[in-house]
């Protein structure tokens, strides 16, 4: 499996320990981790055990998850990723997060580029699929800029701090 990928402005590289301070910071964001399945992070060992869990599923090539470094300060400024990989369907289901200081300059949309790309060309994916918060209107409208198909809502589809949320999915196919 890949370890990195690289974009005009970014680098995206598999996580490592190393990188729990910086992405700490970014998931003890409340404006990050809202739409988020995860509770906002209150200490950096939660961002390690994050890490060692993502790094056990890449080892048995079901998930990858990068942290994304903007090339011009080598700085990490957030993480994406196929969070579910399933070879034997030819599809896998992305997720992504940017620091809130770096909303809106289009590092998103980079970042998720690079994952479609290399999943279709290199793992020979045939669909790629997000879900999502529907009061995420940000990563809607991402989803819409990379021509995804909004297929429908999953009603109660899972549970956060005890509360079942819906989420929208959205594809897209090689064949888009």
């Amino acid at each position: 499996m890949i370890t990195e990928l690289h974009t005009e402005r970014l680098h995206l590289r598999k996580m490592k320990i190393s990188d729990s301070s910086s992405l700490f910071k970014i998931w003890s964001d409340p404006d990050v981790t809202k739409f988020m399945n995860v509770s906002c992070f209150t200490n950096e060992n939660q961002a390690k055990e994050m890490i060692n869990l993502l790094d056990d599923l890449s080892r048995d090539s079901k998930a990858i998850r990068f942290s994304i470094i903007k090339k011009e300060s080598n700085e990490i400024i957030g993480s994406c990723g196929y969070n579910a990989i399933d070879f034997e369907n030819g599809k896998a289901e992305i997720g992504y997060d940017i620091a809130k200081s770096f909303w809106g300059r289009g590092y998103a949309t980079e970042a998720i580029f690079s994952l479609l790309e290399h999943g279709f060309s290199s793992l020979k994916l045939n669909r790629i699929e997000a879900k999502v918060d529907p009061r995420n209107a940000n990563s809607m409208n991402l989803l819409q800029k990379l021509n995804f198909t909004f297929e429908g809502t999953l009603r109660q589809y899972e549970r956060v701090d005890g509360k079942f949320n819906d989420l929208n999915i959205y594809s897209k196919l090689i064949s888009d």
